[in-house]
């Protein structure tokens, strides 16, 4: 192998590599992220019907309680998406999982609102900075064929921590108590921190960073590996892959060139999906509780029955996702969402089976995006910016989640359940109609060539 970073082949020799156990292997270190993003989620779901007992909580404070989170997650998505392009996506993985692990347990010792609220800030500066990292890792060592796929896979570990945090909801609580859910929440991430410290740095970052000869030995590592040690012959090199160049880190060029458009596209497209994603499964038991007036065992089962939809979903979308394409694939999650959500809206008496079906109908339909975008922003960004720019997109997926639920409590205490449906069939709808509009079809293509450096 030559010295030079250009003979080095980073992209092409990544773009060569089959389907291996090696793949497999990282499974548990990297699905982590999206299992305890999801199991978060869904876990403040379930303990919120009991606080709001225990502590009296009005609406307002149940909207700020769910918000406060999120609102951690801006901040630890945009800065631990800065920080993993400074120094790799390893080291960041281990620090937001460590942050995340701690005061999962700190939650569990709360004693009133106001603690609650500011250890789960804390915790989410962890789950927010660890998402995008992943996104990004898994991205870059994906053929371009089965990247969408292959990326999924791993993110159906989503829809299982909210089928997960669902059992534990119905089962757990009643039996030992609320704070079980933060302590579950966090022992299985202590488990798998240990595993973190086996993954390679992604070569492409390294090749970004100049670091070619960094680059080639991890590469060549995971070459021996899929090969068997040279037994098993690897595909060849394909020559048409453009190579990965040294290039800075700079926040002012995801609104450059062509990245102005991208950008503000996936922005609106996190913003919208995740206003309803996490508006309903937050919201959904404390709703069928406090306005269906249903126990807290029949509104911990009701979503508990969102997360099993959830889940049929994810598969949906790992099935389609290299078939038909991101673009349709979003524009009918998006659209197909709105329609229950609307006919709530519009609709009067309606009893609570029917609402039941029609939420989960929705919840249905928008989980299409939920483990698809992240996947697809990393996509949309050379290497010297992915994690960056998937780190602001789930900034906004984070603030739509602080805005989100909090809405939800301002409207329901003002304007009734049926403009609560109309504020999520409304982001549905405006998400998918920009999705049509302008949004960029990723399947197929090498990320070297799709999202090419502008960097000087």
């Amino acid at each position: 192998m030559q010295s030079t970073g250009s003979n080095y082949q980073i992209a092409a020799r990544i773009e060569r590599l089959p389907l291996s156990a090696w793949h497999l292997k990282i499974l548990i270190p990297i699905g982590t992220g999206w299992f305890f993003d999801a199991f978060d989620a869904l876990a403040i779901a379930y303990v919120l019907p009991v606080l709001i007992g225990l502590w009296k909580l009005t609406p307002p404070e149940i909207g700020a309680l769910i918000a406060i989170g999120y609102f951690g997650q801006v901040i630890g998505s945009i800065f631990f998406g800065w920080l993993a392009e400074r120094i790799g996506r390893v080291p960041c993985t281990l620090y937001t999982m460590l942050l995340f692990s701690v005061m999962s347990f700190a939650c569990a010792f709360a004693w009133d609102l106001h603690s609650l609220e500011a250890m789960r800030f804390i915790q989410g500066i962890g789950l927010g900075g660890e998402i995008p990292i992943m996104a990004s890792y898994i991205g870059e060592f994906a053929a371009s064929k089965r990247r969408g796929r292959f990326a999924l896979g791993y993110q159906l570990l989503f829809t299982v921590g909210l089928l997960f945090a669902g059992v534990a909801g119905v089962y757990v609580i009643p039996a030992f108590g609320w704070q079980w859910m933060f302590i579950i929440g966090a022992l299985p991430a202590l488990i798998a921190l240990p595993l973190r410290w086996l993954l390679p740095e992604s070569p492409r970052w390294l090749a970004s960073r100049g670091r070619f000869a960094e680059a080639d030995k991890v590469l060549s590592k995971i070459e021996a590996e899929i090969s068997k040690g040279g037994t098993v012959q690897l595909p060849p090199i394909p020559t048409n892959v453009p190579n990965v160049v040294p290039a800075t880190t700079r926040f002012s060029a995801l609104l450059q060139g062509i990245y102005l458009k991208r950008s503000l596209t996936v922005w609106a497209i996190w913003f919208c999906s995740y206003s309803v994603i996490y508006g309903l499964s937050t919201w959904v038991p404390s709703i069928f509780r406090t306005v269906y007036h249903l126990t807290n065992e029949q509104s911990a089962s009701i979503g508990f029955m969102n997360s099993i939809a959830g889940v049929f979903g994810a598969l949906i979308a790992v099935g389609s996702i290299d078939l038909i394409g991101r673009r349709p694939l979003f524009v009918a999650g998006q659209l197909l969402c709105a329609v229950p959500l609307l006919i709530l809206a519009f609709s009067q008496g309606v009893d609570v089976g029917s609402v039941q079906v029609l939420v989960i109908a929705a919840f249905f339909f928008i989980t299409w995006l939920a483990i698809s975008l992240s996947t697809y922003t990393a996509e949309l960004y050379p290497t010297e910016m992915r994690a960056l720019g998937c780190g602001v997109g789930n900034a906004w997926l984070r603030a739509a989640s602080v805005l989100g639920p909090y809405m939800v409590g301002l409207i329901l205490s003002r304007a009734g359940i049926n403009s609560v449906f109309l504020m999520f069939g409304g982001f549905a709808l405006v998400g998918g109609l920009v999705t049509l509009a302008f949004a960029v079809e990723t399947r197929g293509r090498v990320l070297e060539e799709l999202s090419p450096s502008i960097s000087k």
